[in-house]
């Protein structure tokens, strides 16, 4: 008990620690204006690269970080043609610095976190991630966690070990037809995509972790009927994207795919929501619901601005606090609410039939 109980302390600790630094960050960099040159430099970071100058209003409130989506790898193991968070580098935060920026982030309001990538069970073959899972449920008590993978590298191990501490498994799956996913590049070596989601799909209900679907519509699938594969698979929700041009990303001369061969138009889209308005789990995400309604956090934990087509990013929080870095999101927080971004997230609130 007495172990526990100090245990117990040196998180709360820990985060309250974290939330001072993030001030003190934010105080020095709202200074910036001034020309007063206050350079902030933490043990153990250093500081990450610089981003594009912009305007930005100052003395707007800041939005609230209900909910984050952290990218801490660009790393993936699958090639998908329209990937707009491609592998421009290999770098991942130290575990611990990664602790300490959701602990700034959940002062700051965070009542929910997904884990994404690149692929996020690639880092230490789920430890990593399954790490941060534990931290954001167990220390930091969020009323949702959330990880978007491929499903590719699961196994029921990692179930086993952080499944308690998850909430919400979301796998891509773009097509019920294997030759599709080969097409797009969701596929690597023999595994079979859609048998593997079947089996990702009991494994939830063995542990009980809610399950999500998310596609990416595009050319090669937009003409799909996916109505019957997706009611046997009865996933909590069914997250369907209309694909998205990011210059830089997925777009342009610098980018590492060139997804303007997958684009549809915005008829096309509306076409499968038709075919599809019977599936009740559906939620369609078009690119302006998308574009600006998510809070994107990239691997330096930077906040990323797509609003002029790209991802511009912000400083990173650990140098200069949640509050100063999210005015450079570009986050449209009406939006957020408009497209359902928050709803029933707690896996202790859904009342599922595991």
């Amino acid at each position: 008990m007495q172990l526990a109980l100090l245990a117990r302390l040196l998180s709360v600790g820990r985060a309250v620690l974290a939330a001072l630094r993030g001030r003190l960050g934010a105080l020095c960099w709202s200074l910036a204006p001034l020309s007063l040159s206050l350079p902030l430099s933490l043990p153990g970071w250093r500081d990450s690269p610089p981003r594009p100058e912009r305007e930005q209003e100052w003395d707007e409130a800041p939005p609230t970080p209900t909910s984050v989506n952290y990218h801490f790898t660009r790393q993936c193991n699958y090639k998908c043609g329209f990937c707009f968070h491609t592998a421009k580098t290999s770098f991942v935060l130290p575990l611990e610095e990664a602790k300490r920026g959701l602990a700034m982030l959940k002062e700051a309001g965070m009542e929910k976190i997904n884990f994404s990538g690149g692929e996020p069970f690639l880092q230490d073959r789920g430890e990593f991630v399954g790490k941060l899972v534990q931290f954001c449920k167990q220390e930091l008590e969020l009323p949702s966690v959330s990880i978007v993978s491929n499903g590719s590298l699961i196994r029921k191990q990692w179930f086993e070990k952080y499944g308690e501490y998850l909430d919400i498994l979301a796998i891509s799956c773009d097509s019920f037809d294997e030759d599709v996913n080969v097409l797009i590049g969701r596929r690597q070596g023999k595994k079979n995509h859609v048998e593997n989601l079947h089996k990702l799909r009991q494994w939830c209900r063995e542990y009980a972790v809610a399950f999500k679907i998310n596609s990416v519509i595009n050319r090669f699938n937009v003409e799909e009927d996916m109505n019957e594969q997706i009611k046997a698979l009865n996933p909590v929700r069914w997250k369907v994207f209309q694909c998205l041009l990011i210059e830089g990303e997925n777009s342009g001369e610098d980018a590492l795919r060139e997804a303007e061969k997958f684009v549809i138009s915005d008829e096309d889209f509306d076409r499968f929501l038709d075919r599809h308005k019977d599936v009740s789990c559906l939620v369609p995400e078009s690119n302006q619901k998308m574009r600006d309604s998510y809070l994107i956090l990239d691997e330096y934990m930077r906040f990323l601005n797509c609003r002029n087509g790209r991802k511009e990013p912000s400083k990173s929080i650990l140098d200069v606090g949640v509050e100063a870095a999210i005015k450079f999101s570009g986050f449209d927080e009406k939006m957020f609410l408009r497209r359902g971004g928050k709803y029933v997230w707690s896996k202790a609130d859904m009342k599922l039939d595991w």
